[in-house]
């Protein structure tokens, strides 16, 4: 070994070992790539090493991570090097495992190994490059955690909205099956009380009709209920069919001059059905955009499209209304010209909760265009 500083030593091999050094350095911070990367640069660096393979603690710092089985902390060559974070000569000479510190602890092994005896200037090298390098996979590590917290915090966010959707779809079915159905024979058995009663009794009569207009007021309010858990359509035709729906809804498929003329079109195609709660959310931010484009945006013509892609869904909602401005709309505590700033809130958090991003595009007399692209769960690119 040399006692030469590791860019004093990495600078007398030539600048070409500086510059392959550099690049290395500046690539993707990914792992295990960037792993990758190091050991081919040790051994394309040095001049009779063969073979080099970097080792990277994982989060939980028990084990060493590589392109291999994991290696426990305490065990072989390479886990006592992490260990106990001082280097090793392999039995037979041929190589040695090298701690890489950072942190305060030994995040990384770089392992070399040679077809014959070690030169002592090449594992001067890899120890050189080892230490120069452990900055970066510091870097690499901090990125990797980070990542993975933001994955599980949008799986848990998923989990969560799956287990509401599901929760409401139980709550929906029961009482469609349970209280609409008794609601249903309510009806039923008061018009067969109501045709069965005397014509000489009209108090009785009376109190009959008022019983079924309040049993029909209850049946209204309990579709409405259910479809405000969640909307039968989708359950029944799925999303596509179910956005068709809507725009006949809201157009009153009349065609009649001065209606609302809402067009659907669906792009592109998925192996998998969406889930459940990634089709009502599509179907809740369409009706939103929909119904403020009805209330607040004297729109003749809306037009709904529903893109599929191999890794997400991206529905946009347009129409040719007033418009507004984005500003006044979304100044803090404005509430601009239209109640609610548009139900953007609302969107923005249905979408977000599941990974997604809410755009909204609007100038007045121009329109407003309502765009929402959703990631398909299990197919991230």
């Amino acid at each position: 070994m040399t006692g030469e500083r590791p860019l004093e030593l990495l600078a007398s091999r030539g600048s070409d070992l500086l510059v392959r050094v550099a690049g290395v350095a500046c690539s993707d911070r990914e792992l295990p790539r960037m792993a990758e990367k190091l050991a081919e640069l040790v051994v394309r660096s040095a001049r009779a090493l063969t073979f080099c393979d970097v080792y990277v603690l994982d989060d939980e710092e028990r084990v060493l991570e590589w392109r291999g089985a994991p290696v426990p902390l305490g065990e072989g060559e390479v886990g006592r090097v992490a260990a106990h974070g001082r280097a090793r000569t392999h039995p037979d000479g041929r190589g040695a495992a090298i701690p890489v510190h950072g942190d305060g602890i030994v995040i990384a092994v770089v392992d070399v190994r040679s077809a014959g005896p070690c030169p002592p200037d090449d594992l001067a090298l890899a120890t050189a490059l080892a230490g120069l390098f452990a900055p970066v996979l510091s870097s690499c590590r901090r990125l990797r955690t980070a990542r993975e917290r933001e994955h599980a915090a949008e799986r848990f966010a998923e989990r969560a909205v799956e287990a509401q959707e599901a929760e409401r779809s139980r709550l929906s079915r029961e009482i469609h099956d349970g209280i609409a159905q008794r609601l249903a024979s309510l009806g039923f058995h008061l018009s067969a009380a109501e045709r069965a009663l005397p014509e000489h009794h009209p108090e009785g009569l009376a109190q009959i009709m008022m019983a079924r207009r309040l049993c029909e007021l209850a049946a209204a309010e309990t579709r409405a209920a259910i479809g405000g858990l969640r909307p039968p359509v989708l359950d029944d035709l799925g999303l596509s069919a179910a956005l068709a729906t809507l725009a006949r809804e809201a157009g009153n498929g009349s065609g009649a001059p001065g209606a609302l003329d809402v067009t659907v079109t669906v792009e592109g195609e998925l192996e998998d059905e969406l889930p459940d709660h990634v089709q009502t959310a599509l179907y809740r931010i369409a009706q939103e955009a929909v119904g403020n484009s009805l209330r607040h945006a004297s729109a003749t013509r809306v037009d709904l499209l529903l893109e599929h892609a191999s890794d997400r869904v991206r529905l946009e909602v347009a129409d040719d209304g007033a418009g507004f401005s984005m500003r006044d709309v979304l100044a803090r505590g404005g509430r601009g010209r239209r109640p609610d700033s548009y139900g953007l809130r609302g969107m923005r958090e249905r979408a977000e909760l599941l990974g997604g991003r809410v755009a909204v595009t609007s100038r007045p007399g121009v329109g407003t265009t309502v765009e929402a692209v959703i990631p398909v769960p299990g197919r991230r690119p």
